[in-house]
Order: C-alpha cells, then sequence, then structure tokens
C-alpha cells in the first residue's frame, strides 16, 4: 500500500477517534461529576442513610430559571439545620405563568463544591424532564441526606454550611417528561407537614409550650383563644370557636379574613401546604385526661 494511502488511512482514524471522543465528552464529563462530586456535583442514593451522628449542618436552598423559561421558581424554606446522616425533606414551588404546558429541566449543585461527593439526594425532581400544565402551581420534595463520612475528610471538616442551587431550564427532551402534578393528586401527608412545620411554623410555634405564638400541638378540636397565660389578641379571646380543619385550612390560608382582629401576620398560600400542615397536626398524640 502507498505511503500516501496509509497516511490518509491514518488520519481518517485519528478523526474517528477525536470525534468519538468529541461526541460523548459531555456523558463522560457528566458521569465523572457524579462519581467524584466535582463542580459540587450532588450524589443519588437508592436508600436513606443508615447512620446519624450529632453534628449539625445548616443546608440553605437557592433558585433561578433560565431566560425563556416563564415559570417561578422558588424554595418553600430558607434553610434546614440537619444532623450528618439525618434523613431531610425540603420543598420546592414551581408556577407554570404562561398559556401553555411545558417541560423544565432542573441543574442542580452544592457549594462548597467539595462537599458534592457527600451530599446524597434520594428523592428528587431534577431526576427527570418535568411537565408543568398552563397555570399549574406545585409543590416539589427534595429528599436528601448529607453522608456522616463527611466528618472525616480533613477538607470538609469545617464545613458547617451548605447551598444546595437549583436552575431550570427549557428541557431539550420534552418527549421524555413525566407530570409534576404527581405531586399534588395525592391526599394529606403528615410526614410533608412535619418537615413545613419545622421549616415554616417552629420560628414561632413549639408544640407544647408557647414561643412567639401558642401551642400547637393540641391545637386540633381546642377552642381558640384558650391557652392559659398566652396574651391572645382581641379577635381570638372573643372568636370562641373550634379550630377543626376547615377552620384551620381557612384561618392558615387568610388569618385576618378569618378571625377579624388576629395579629398572626403569616400566610400559608399553597392548599397542599395547609392539607399536609393540618394532617401532621391532626396526627399528633392527644394528652391523657
Amino acid at each position: 500500500m502507498r505511503p500516501r494511502v496509509l497516511t490518509v488511512i491514518g488520519f481518517v482514524a485519528v478523526l474517528a477517534v477525536m470525534t468519538t471522543v468529541t461526541s460523548y465528552s459531555v456523558t463522560l464529563y457528566r458521569l465523572f461529576c457524579q462519581a467524584t462530586g466535582a463542580n459540587g456535583t450532588t450524589q443519588r442514593s437508592a436508600q436513606a442513610s443508615s447512620a446519624q451522628t450529632s453534628r449539625v449542618v445548616t443546608v440553605f436552598f437557592d433558585t433561578s430559571t433560565a431566560p425563556g423559561l416563564p415559570w417561578v421558581f422558588e424554595p418553600a424554606q430558607r434553610s434546614v439545620r440537619v444532623h450528618l446522616g439525618e434523613d431531610a425533606l425540603a420543598f420546592f414551588t414551581a408556577a407554570n405563568r404562561s398559556g401553555h404546558d411545558m417541560v423544565g429541566h432542573a441543574t442542580f449543585n452544592v457549594t462548597p463544591e467539595k462537599v458534592g461527593l457527600y451530599f446524597r439526594k434520594i428523592q428528587c425532581f431534577c431526576f427527570n424532564e418535568e411537565r408543568l400544565a398552563a397555570g399549574q402551581t406545585v409543590q416539589m420534595p427534595v429528599t436528601f441526606f448529607v453522608d456522616p463520612r463527611m466528618a472525616d475528610d480533613p477538607d470538609t471538616r469545617d464545613v458547617n454550611e451548605i447551598t444546595l442551587s437549583y436552575t431550570f431550564f427549557e428541557s431539550r427532551r420534552p418527549g421524555d417528561a413525566i407530570d409534576l402534578a404527581r405531586f399534588s393528586a395525592s391526599g394529606p401527608d403528615a410526614k410533608s407537614g412535619a418537615a413545613l412545620f419545622a421549616a415554616r411554623c417552629a420560628a414561632c410555634h413549639a408544640l407544647d409550650h408557647a414561643v412567639v405564638g401558642p401551642p400547637l400541638g393540641t391545637v386540633v378540636g381546642r377552642e381558640t383563644g384558650v391557652v392559659a397565660g398566652y396574651p391572645y389578641s382581641a379577635g381570638l379571646q372573643r372568636a370562641h370557636l373550634i379550630w377543626t380543619p376547615e377552620l384551620l385550612d381557612r384561618w392558615l390560608a387568610n388569618p385576618q379574613a378569618t378571625i377579624p382582629g388576629a395579629q398572626m401576620p403569616m400566610r400559608v398560600e399553597n392548599a397542599a401546604d395547609r392539607r399536609d400542615l393540618i394532617a401532621y397536626l391532626a396526627a399528633l398524640p392527644r394528652p391523657r385526661s
């Protein structure tokens, strides 16, 4: 075979190898990041943690949407405090403000980047292409834990705060989408309500004693304004109502409209959140009489 022909064959072979490597470089890089935690890439876990330590870290949540995706995307809580190895549940709200169904895909990472190897997700909307109907709003859960081995790594022993960040983009593979409506189609979830209580209510309310607000451990079925020693507003003192699930739902949606003169400054606008919070409070054990 002539040298020129051999040269051409060799060049074609090298070009084919380079083309193949280039074609798979994104996939290979993604797999590398998943295996090593590079660039703050979190890990995926098929099951919950089997160990928990006394060390506590604070996990903050950050969200954004890419230009061209008319969604509102926000964390339901700013942060949570978790023990290493403790299974944690956080919620995110997504709302499609467009007039047509759209499919999004969430990218994610954690900072500091060196923590990526130890941040493990059990359940996350970011694993899928997600379809959201026109005008629809849903609450999306993320279940995760921080691997206790993080405490043994010299590079991460000093980490006490972690930020989990998400960005939703319009999907390039809409045909692979599943519906986010699955998160709003289920019945009341007391476990989700417990996580929401810890994230959104516990700063002002405890279950068994007054903090900023009255204790809520026995609120379902209790009369309004009757906890001894708590300085209720005039509206609650004269209401003389029973905290049924229906009244609690109206109260959480709009306290002042439900009981005029009430001073509670917060609302829970999402109906699914209210449902789950009430399910949690209703499931709490009652004290023996």
